[in-house]
C-alpha cells in the first residue's frame, strides 16, 4: 500500500460520483414507475413484472462485472478506467429512459423493456466500479467512513437537486412545445432527463481525474473465479450484510416509489401548497421529498460521531429500528395532516441517512475480513454484492409497488377507491415497517465489531509489509 495522502479534492472527486449516479437512481426510485403509468400510459401491472424481470437478469450481472474489474490492469488502475469509459453512455441511457416511443401499447411496452434494460446494464457497469474504488482508495477503516460519509452526503446532495428541479424543468419544458395534452409532457420529461445526463456525466469524468487507487492486494496473483465463489460463499458477514441490505432497499423503494401516488391521490388540500417560480410550478410533493434529502445528509453528518460513540453495528441497529416505529406511526397520521406528514418525512429520512454510508463503510470491512482469512483480496466482487443487493432490493420493492397498486385496484388519472387509497397509505408505512424490521433481524447477528476490524487492519498492514 502506497502511503496515503487524501486531500479534499479526493473526498468531493469520489462524492461526485455518486450525486451522477443518485440522480438517475432517484429518478427511477421515485418517478419511473409514475412515468410509466400517468404518462406513458401503461399499467401498474404491466410496469410492475416488467422491473422484476429487467431487474432480476440485471442484479445477477453485478457479480460478473466484480470479478472483471478484480481482473482489470490498466494504468489508471482496477476501477477507475470504467468511470472514464461509461461516463458518456450512462447520460445516454438515461435520455432514452425517459423518451417516450411508439402510439401502441405493445410498441411502448417493448421499447420500456429495451431501454431500461439497457440503462441497468450500463448502470452496473460503471456504479460496480465506482463502488468498489472505495476498497482500495485507503486501507483504514476510519478514512473508508470519510469517503462514505462524503460519497453518501453528496449522494443525497444529487438526490436533492434532482428532486428540487425535476418537476418545475419537465412543466418549463412542457411549456416551450406547442403541443396539447401528453405529447409536450413527454417532451418536458424528455429535456428534464438531457439536462440531468448532461450533469451526471461530467460528474463521473470528474470522479475519475481527482480520485487514485493505493490499496494493492498482499500478493498480485490471479486467483480463479470458482475460488472467489467459494471464499464469498462462505463469508458470514457478507451474507448478514447482503441481508440487511436487501431490506434496507426494500423499504426505500416502497416509500419512493409510492411517495408520487400518496400526495397525487391520498393527500387532502396537497394543491393548496403549490406555487410558482419563473413560470414552473413548484408543489408539495417537491418539497416533501426535498425535505427528506436534506434531512438523509442529516443523518449522514451525525455518522462519525454515532460510529466512534455505538460502532457500526450499533448505529446501524437503532437508526433502523427507529424508522421501523416511525413508519408505523405514518400510517395513522390524517391524509389532511400535512405538518405531520413533512414532521414524520424529516424523521424517517434522518434514520434512513444514518444507514447509508455505514453499508458501503462495512462492505469495505468485509473486503478486509476476506483477504484476511483466505489470503486473496476479491474487492470488485464482494463490492458488486453491495451494488447486487441495492438492485436486488430495488427489483422487489420495485416490482412489489406496480403489483400493489394493481392488488388494491389503482387506475391512473381518475378518482381512486377507498382500496386503493389505503393500499398506497400501506405501502407509505406499515410494509415499509416490515422491512426495516427485517434488517434489524438481519444486522442483530453481524460478528465484526470495531476490536476486531482493528486487529484485522493491523495484520493485513504487517502481511502488505512483509510481502514487498
Amino acid at each position: 500500500m502506497e502511503n496515503e495522502n487524501v486531500k479534499l479534492r479526493e473526498k468531493i472527486g469520489y462524492g461526485l460520483g455518486d450525486a451522477a449516479s443518485s440522480m438517475f437512481w432517484k429518478l427511477f426510485t421515485m418517478y419511473l414507475l409514475f412515468f410509466y403509468t400517468d404518462v406513458v400510459g401503461l399499467s401498474a401491472a404491466v410496469v410492475g413484472t416488467m422491473f422484476l424481470i429487467t431487474r432480476i437478469w440485471d442484479t445477477f450481472l453485478d457479480p460478473i462485472i466484480g470479478v472483471v474489474g478484480d481482473r482489470t490492469e490498466s494504468r489508471w488502475g482496477k476501477f477507475r478506467p470504467y468511470l472514464l469509459w461509461i461516463a458518456i453512455p450512462f447520460g445516454i441511457c438515461g435520455i432514452l429512459t425517459f423518451t417516450t416511443v411508439g402510439n401502441t401499447e405493445t410498441t411502448k411496452i417493448a421499447y420500456a423493456y429495451v431501454t431500461y434494460t439497457l440503462m441497468m446494464m450500463i448502470y452496473s457497469l460503471i456504479n460496480v466500479p465506482y463502488a468498489s474504488l472505495l476498497g482500495v482508495m485507503s486501507a483504514n477503516p476510519q478514512t473508508r467512513t470519510e469517503f462514505s460519509s462524503y460519497r453518501m452526503t453528496f449522494a443525497f446532495g444529487g438526490s436533492m437537486l434532482v428532486l428540487a428541479l425535476v418537476e418545475p424543468l419537465t412543466d418549463f419544458f412542457s411549456k416551450m412545445k406547442p403541443v396539447e395534452g401528453i405529447s409536450s409532457i413527454q417532451f418536458g420529461w424528455q429535456m428534464a432527463a438531457i439536462v440531468f445526463a448532461v450533469m451526471a456525466s461530467a460528474m463521473f469524468l470528474l470522479t475519475f481525474l481527482w480520485t487514485k487507487e493505493r490499496v494493492r492486494p498482499i500478493t498480485e496473483e490471479k486467483g480463479s473465479l470458482k475460488n472467489d465463489l467459494k471464499d464469498l460463499g462462505v463469508n458470514k458477514p457478507w451474507w448478514i450484510l447482503l441481508g440487511a441490505s436487501v431490506m434496507v432497499l426494500v423499504f426505500n423503494s416502497l416509500r419512493d416509489g409510492s411517495a408520487i401516488f400518496f400526495f397525487k391521490y391520498y393527500v387532502t388540500d396537497a394543491g393548496m401548497w403549490s406555487f410558482s417560480i419563473m413560470d414552473a410550478s413548484l408543489t408539495l410533493i417537491t418539497i416533501y421529498l426535498v425535505l427528506g434529502q436534506a434531512f438523509n445528509i442529516v443523518g449522514i453528518m451525525c455518522v462519525p460521531a454515532l460510529t466512534s460513540r455505538l460502532g457500526k453495528k450499533m448505529t446501524f441497529l437503532y437508526a433502523m429500528a427507529g424508522a421501523t416505529v416511525l413508519s408505523i406511526l405514518f400510517y395513522f397520521l390524517p391524509k389532511d395532516f400535512i405538518t405531520g406528514i413533512l414532521l414524520m418525512q424529516t424523521l424517517i429520512s434522518f434514520c434512513a441517512g444514518i444507514v447509508s454510508p455505514l453499508m458501503w463503510s462495512m462492505y469495505a470491512d468485509i473486503t478486509d475480513y476476506s483477504e484476511w482469512k483466505t489470503g486473496r483480496r476479491a474487492t470488485g466482487l464482494i463490492f458488486s454484492s453491495s451494488s447486487m443487493s441495492q438492485k436486488l432490493g430495488w427489483t422487489i420493492g420495485g416490482s412489489l409497488s406496480g403489483w400493489l397498486l394493481f392488488y388494491f385496484g389503482f387506475q391512473a388519472n381518475t378518482i381512486q377507491t377507498e382500496s386503493a387509497l389505503n393500499g398506497i397509505c400501506l405501502m407509505m408505512s406499515i410494509f415499509p415497517a416490515c422491512a426495516t424490521l427485517l434488517s434489524v433481524f438481519f444486522i442483530s447477528r453481524y460478528p465484526l465489531n470495531e476490536k476486531k476490524m482493528k486487529e484485522i487492519s493491523t495484520d493485513l498492514e504487517t502481511r502488505r509489509k512483509e510481502s514487498l
